[in-house]
């Protein structure tokens, strides 16, 4: 055995990292040293964490790693023999969640071209679940770590929501960006009364037009290959037929990324994801929800009885009957505006999928790229209800369309 077969055991044994999505068994789980001086004065001194950096693409002095029994909560540095209990992931070094391993954790890929509004949706996503959606379900969900809540209101919730401005595309850069990793808190009913139930949520935001070189795709590779669901954004702007029905004024979408067109991107993600079925006769098991974004620009030229132009639910579970009603509505658009191709491309692929029309800012911004009238959602945090839905950790029931 050599030493890399220690880092692939059994997939049933295996936990992954939130952050970097790479598996591994829990006694390989690291330490960090607390960096305070031991009982005989001595002190491990900071150092350039080069793991953080090539995984992350964080700079960053910190007291070193070691390795110990990863199953055991607390371990003594063997240089200064101060005990701590930070544990970190065996690749990235990144901080493990408190109880990580303890509790279930769900990690969501967010893909789609930059037009499509990713990053945009992805804050809004976070708020949502933060406010409405977590007073909806009577949840809590917050950043799992410092670095992660400092990340996210400075770098997106702020912008967005504070001073009203559309945030700018990610950059590419030769390193992964990091998920955002958070955590949803609810309370369930069992034999012992009401107890909390945490998951872990990690949101990993990656381009489509990133996945077209050997070195994008194998970075990648890791992500979707770990994700348990996945978020397909779609921006109907890039399909013949729908630019015809959007509201007078608005813009066409960049020519210059017009060699990524929204089949292309969905066929390098699922060339990706057929890797992980191992089989070509089978049919990919990750639930994909397809989203059509921008869904705002097109409210007049729906139907007055669509499902598009119905109120967001709000009751405390999903509603299954009114996201079949959607899906329905979303599909046959598709075919409308010449996305038909699409709808076959997921039909033939994917064992689970459903679609979805999201806005997550309601309205246009402005010539500077100005919310006059702030953030006004439609339907963002459905698709991601679908899947925790999916998943047990919120309740599913046919409502009333």
């Amino acid at each position: 055995m050599t030493p890399l077969d220690l880092l692939r055991p059994t997939r049933g044994d295996r936990l992954v990292c939130p952050y970097c999505y790479t598996r591994f068994t829990e006694r390989l789980i690291l330490f960090r040293c607390g960096g305070r001086p031991g009982p005989d004065g001595r002190r491990c001194a900071p150092v350039e964490d080069t793991a953080i950096r090539a995984h992350l693409g964080r700079r960053e002095r910190l007291p070193p790693v070691f390795a110990a029994d990863g199953r055991r909560a607390r371990a003594l540095c063997p240089d200064c023999g101060v005990p701590t209990g930070a544990q970190v992931c065996v690749t990235c070094h990144a901080r493990l969640p408190v109880n990580f391993g303890r509790i279930p954790g769900r990690l969501i890929a967010l893909v789609g071209a930059r037009e499509a509004g990713k990053t945009v949706f992805m804050t809004v996503l976070i708020h949502e679940l933060m406010h409405r959606v977590g007073a909806r379900f009577q949840a809590s969900v917050g950043g799992s770590d410092d670095h992660t809540r400092h990340r996210f209101h400075t770098d997106y919730e702020s912008p967005l929501y504070d001073d009203a401005r559309l945030l700018g595309a990610t950059r590419r850069t030769g390193v992964a960006r990091e998920p955002l990793v958070f955590r949803f808190t609810s309370r369930r009913r069992g034999p012992l009364g009401r107890r909390p139930r945490h998951t872990l949520l990690s949101f990993f935001d990656t381009a489509g037009e990133d996945l077209t070189t050997e070195a994008s795709v194998e970075t990648n590779l890791r992500y979707l290959d770990n994700a348990d669901g996945i978020i397909l954004l779609l921006d109907p702007l890039r399909m013949r037929g729908a630019h015809a029905e959007a509201a007078p004024g608005t813009p066409p979408p960049p020519r210059d990324r017009s060699d990524h067109p929204p089949l292309d991107m969905l066929s390098r993600v699922t060339d990706l994801l057929l890797r992980r079925t191992g089989s070509p006769s089978r049919l990919i098991p990750v639930p994909m929800a397809v989203c059509l974004t921008k869904l705002d620009v097109f409210h007049d030229a729906l139907d007055p009885g669509s499902p598009l132009r119905r109120p967001q639910p709000d009751s405390p579970y999903f509603d299954e009957s009114d996201s079949r009603d959607v899906h329905a509505q979303i599909r046959r658009l598709l075919h409308r505006w010449d996305g038909g191709r699409i709808d076959a491309h997921i039909t033939n692929h994917y064992a689970e999928a459903r679609y979805f029309g999201v806005s997550a800012l309601g309205h246009a911004p402005d010539a500077e790229q100005r919310l006059q009238g702030g953030v006004r959602p439609y339907r963002v945090a459905d698709p991601f209800l679908w899947m925790l839905g999916g998943f047990g950790v919120v309740p599913s029931r046919e409502g009333r369309s």
